[in-house]
């Protein structure tokens, strides 16, 4: 019992962070901009990275704000380089930005001169070091950037679902887009701060899969979503004291672990359903075999 409370704040920290990246999840993969995360996180560090050159306080405000600049910033780049007519996928201009922004924050990190642990921080992540202050506030913003995409829920997730038939209706989707992305920098900055990359990767895209195995719907997802994301959480810090590994690997694997097997009871499910319908299909062809051999003329007497 005495870890427990050393394993609280993570544990409500990674239930947060399940709460906004399972939503969120549903639209990026229903836009098929799986990577978006990872570009958005990586133009927040090239921002964070600008703010170490400069001589700033990579842990104050300023440098905050900064990295959120350029996280907007990458926000209209991906709203507008969605392309009307789609013959450029918008992943493509993902992998692009992604590119362009690592290897402009490895030139700047060469000019460096000691301060950049903090980015391997920033890309890596310790859940295990966050603090109930950071929990509170990542709370609060959260919450908030939840209940904005929930007033507006209508437009995004038509947008996410139909762009076609969006435009068709008259919404201006680029600007919701844009919103759309913003908002989603402010989550993806502050995330990865705390449980990196990875984790944050995992969190989006993981809950959603493995919903979508399960339920078409948004509801039914966002369910299973929220579900899958809880008790993952859980196990996860829990392995991690057990086996004495880093939490964030920890639950990543634990992720990969349990979406196998939700995989698995998916081909089970859906080959046990379709068995009685193969078995239907049989016996009605047989019986429509029978009757058309039984009014053939016969050839012998």
């Amino acid at each position: 019992m005495e870890i427990l409370p050393f394993l609280l704040a993570p544990f409500v920290a990674s239930l947060i962070l399940t709460g906004i990246h399972a939503y969120l999840g549903v639209h990026v993969v229903e836009r098929g901009v799986i990577f978006v995360d990872l570009a958005l996180a990586q133009i927040a560090a090239l921002g964070a990275t600008v703010a170490v050159v400069v001589g700033i306080d990579p842990h104050g405000r300023v440098a905050y704000w900064i990295s959120l600049a350029f996280t907007f910033l990458g926000a209209a780049i991906f709203s507008f380089a969605r392309s009307a007519r789609g013959h450029i996928p918008q992943e493509a201009f993902i992998g692009i930005a992604y590119a362009v922004a690592s290897a402009t924050a490895i030139l700047l990190m060469s000019k460096a001169t000691g301060e950049t642990e903090h980015l391997k921080d920033m890309l890596v992540g310790n859940i295990l070091a966050v603090s109930w202050p950071e929990v509170r506030k990542t709370a609060l913003l959260y919450g908030a950037v939840g209940i904005f995409h929930f007033i507006f829920r209508k437009k995004f997730l038509s947008i996410s679902m139909n762009h076609a038939k969006a435009e068709q209706l008259g919404i201006s989707v680029h600007f919701w887009d844009f919103l759309f992305y913003a908002s989603f920098g402010f989550v993806v900055t502050s995330s990865v701060a705390i449980a990196g990359v990875l984790l944050v990767f995992c969190y989006l895209i993981v809950p959603s899969v493995g919903a979508m195995l399960f339920a078409d719907r948004i509801g039914s997802r966002l369910a299973i979503g929220w579900t899958m994301g809880t008790l993952v959480s859980a196990l996860g810090c829990y392995l991690s004291v057990l086996l004495d590994t880093p939490t964030g690997a920890t639950i990543v694997v634990t992720f990969g672990s349990i979406l196998v097997l939700m995989f698995f009871l998916h081909l089970i499910v859906h080959y046990g359903r379709k068995a009685p319908e193969r078995e239907g299909a049989a016996s009605g062809r047989k019986e429509l075999e029978t009757a058309s051999s039984s009014q053939r003329p016969s050839l012998f007497f």
